[in-house]
């Protein structure tokens, strides 16, 4: 059963586990399930997805239950009117905070202008040899993508030199096998924790929460983060 967050007569948003595909996409392959067909089957309703997360992201996640709601929040999703917040677990210490503003090159080999805003919430050390250094530094960020490019934070991560930990397609592999060999975790750090937009009808401001899995936990508990205001 998928966790749902938040419910009225034009909106449905899921906690989206890490590992379910949103829909079929040519770029995503093959699946056995999809989040919009468990979601239909779950509360016997068709239902529209207003954004998709990356099949390894968990966290909030939006669907409509009408095609008019779906062309005005899908308006507001074009217009950058919703707020997204992600946490991450990068490796290395990153800046207290800084914006990225970095072109990326989507799957049709178009260059477009991709923006995002992070700040840095904690710090990390432990006593795990890495290469020519007999620790391992990590930090916990808060990720505001005002964009919303494929694999932009992924990219952007990768692009400052402080991959996301556990991505395998734009995050460090060496990292990510030391972490399968030594823990036996291999899950990609990244949560989408909160959504906020305006509601099509009413006007009202809406913020939906989502909280980590418990792999998520794991790893926070591994490097002595404190998750909780995520749990």
């Amino acid at each position: 059963m998928l966790e749902i967050l938040y419910r009225d007569e034009h909106l449905i948003a899921i906690n989206k586990p890490s590992g379910l595909l949103v829909h079929k996409s040519f770029y995503s392959g093959e699946a056995d399930t999809y989040a919009i067909q468990e979601l239909k089957k779950q509360i016997g309703q068709k239902v529209y997805p207003v954004h998709r997360l990356d099949r390894k992201t968990s966290g909030v996640l939006l669907f409509t239950l009408d095609r008019e709601t779906l062309r005005i929040m899908s308006d507001q999703f074009a217009t950058r009117e919703v707020e997204k917040k992600y946490i991450a677990i990068l490796r290395g210490w990153a800046k207290e905070e800084e914006t990225i503003d970095y072109d990326l090159v989507n799957e049709n080999e178009v260059t477009q202008n991709a923006v995002t805003y992070y700040r840095r919430l904690q710090t990390s050390e432990i006593d795990l040899p890495f290469l020519k250094h007999q620790t391992s530094r990590y930090c916990l960020v808060e990720a505001t993508p005002e964009t919303g490019r494929f694999h932009q934070l992924r990219k952007h991560f990768k692009h400052i030199l402080h991959p996301i930990l556990g991505c395998r397609k734009h995050g460090c592999n060496k990292q990510n096998k030391l972490w399968l060999q030594t823990f036996g975790i291999s899950k990609m750090t990244l949560h989408a924790h909160q959504l906020t937009f305006n509601h099509p009808t009413s006007g009202e401001k809406v913020t939906i929460n989502a909280t980590i899995d418990n792999d998520f936990k794991k790893i926070g508990a591994i490097l002595n983060l404190d998750l909780s205001a995520y749990s």
